[in-house]
């Protein structure tokens, strides 16, 4: 069932206290630098000083001024970040204190806020089989506020996943580069050559989410499963040894083609899980961003 309009509110509120506080505390400066501007722009043009490179010198101000010149170029900082969010009916699952949707709104929230702290645009796109929601990046703590209660609010759904409807609808929507995280637990095929092209054109984080009951089935005897994403019902022993083993393993070898696959691709990931916060994953991604530029 969808959260009634105070228990949303009152979800939003908690995840904007919580993520504030670790933008503040733990992601303060590290955002500006794993992200990269659009480009260089032309800042200013300034007198010459002694160690300044040649190759800037602007040769047409020198000939007026009589003296040497140089221009000056700043990085054009403003980014565009966009999140596109599965809301797929397996996202309602979690075996912890949370579900993968929430997992999802506390990672969108924990990033739009470190973006609009830049001063950066933030956007939104909801995604099954097909587009349910799409916000135009905007800048502010509306637009931040206004994503995390979309993600949180999106209606329970037995749809299942398209990757590449959603890449495809991103091409059209957004045409200029943009940091775009891809969130979802991946649970679709064929959608290699969109997610290549994706990472082509964007900045691509893909932020895929698990529960650890997915890969780690307990012993719970008999069980009847519901697939989210069909309805269909499923009789399975779990006290078998051997069904615990063969599933596990499926899931992981999903799980490490997934990741293969990212890596194929040079695209960078945030894995994501139900039951840890979602501010570690985000800061090892940093981190690992950081040591990239530092070795050029």
């Amino acid at each position: 069932m969808p959260l009634d309009t105070k228990e949303l509110m009152r979800q939003v509120a908690r995840l904007r206290i919580i993520t504030s506080r670790l933008v503040d505390s733990r992601l303060t400066g590290a955002y500006h630098s794993a992200f990269k501007g659009q480009g260089i722009e032309f800042d200013e043009v300034r007198a010459y000083t002694y160690g300044d490179d040649v190759r800037s010198i602007d040769w047409n101000v020198t000939a007026r001024m009589g003296h040497p010149y140089i221009k000056r170029f700043a990085e054009e900082r403003e980014l565009t970040i966009l999140f596109a969010v599965d809301v797929s009916g397996s996202h309602i699952f979690g075996s912890t204190n949370r579900s993968k949707a929430e997992t999802a709104a506390e990672l969108s929230c924990l990033m739009a806020l470190s973006a609009v702290k830049n001063q950066d645009n933030v956007g939104l796109m909801l995604f099954s089989d097909r587009i349910r929601t799409y916000i135009p990046p905007r800048k502010g703590r509306k637009a931040v506020l206004r994503i995390v209660r979309e993600v949180l609010a999106s209606e329970e759904t037995r749809e299942g996943t398209n990757i590449r409807c959603a890449l495809d609808f991103l091409a059209q929507v957004q045409k200029r580069r943009a940091v775009v995280f891809l969130v979802s637990d991946f649970i679709d095929q064929g959608f290699e050559n969109a997610l290549r092209t994706a990472a082509r054109r964007h900045d691509l984080i893909c932020c895929p989410i698990s529960d650890p009951h997915e890969e780690n089935l307990p012993d719970a005897g008999l069980l009847e499963i519901e697939d989210a994403e069909t309805g269909m019902l499923h009789l399975v022993d779990t006290s078998d040894p051997s069904f615990r083993k063969r599933h596990n393993q499926h899931v992981r070898d999903q799980r490490d083609s997934l990741f293969r696959m990212f890596r194929r691709n040079r695209i960078d990931t945030i894995p994501l899980t139900t039951h840890i916060s979602v501010i570690d994953a985000v800061r090892r991604l940093f981190i690992q961003r950081q040591a990239r530029q530092k070795r050029g």
